[in-house]
């Protein structure tokens, strides 16, 4: 019986040695799904917190795990072998934070409209998908992008 397959949009940022932690990120990524797109790598000032600049990427992925199991089995332990240590401050500096922001097209974090940082790359690899405003991802990011300034890093390799 051949198992289900998920479409799942990935969103990557790391404030602790990114330009290190972000491409390793990639590379256990590659081992446990199957990778269609990756989006460049952005450069933005932390929100709400303290600490170096954010680098972000999006990722555009398939796997057989819904997506409890992907956050338990795969996201979750990943982070935690890079060094994330959770804490009360949502915003404090990490080494590797991954979200799912798309799943089988289905948006889980709506945040992704609030944020320059979290919009543009995922406007990359999904830029026909729709905002809030029922406008493609790729206007909403831009548009995001003029108000809160991102620096494209192509300098970091996915």
């Amino acid at each position: 019986m051949k198992r289900p397959s998920h479409q799942i949009c990935l969103l990557l940022g790391s404030n602790i040695r990114p330009e290190y932690n972000l491409p390793l990120a990639m590379a256990h990524l590659r081992q446990e799904l199957t990778i269609l797109r990756v989006s460049s790598v952005w450069e933005s000032a932390p929100v709400g917190g303290e600490g170096q600049n954010f680098l972000n990427a999006a990722v555009l992925a398939v796997s057989h795990r819904d997506a409890l199991l992907l956050k338990q089995r795969v996201l979750l332990p990943l982070e935690a072998r890079l060094g994330r240590k959770r804490t009360p401050d949502k915003n404090s500096p990490r080494p590797i934070d991954l979200d799912i922001i798309f799943f089988d097209h289905q948006l889980l974090d709506p945040t992704l409209w609030e944020y320059a940082h979290r919009a543009v790359p995922v406007s990359e690899i999904l830029p026909a998908d729709l905002s809030e405003l029922d406008r493609p991802l790729k206007e909403a990011a831009a548009r995001l992008a003029a108000a809160s300034p991102l620096h494209l890093r192509e300098d970091v390799l996915l």
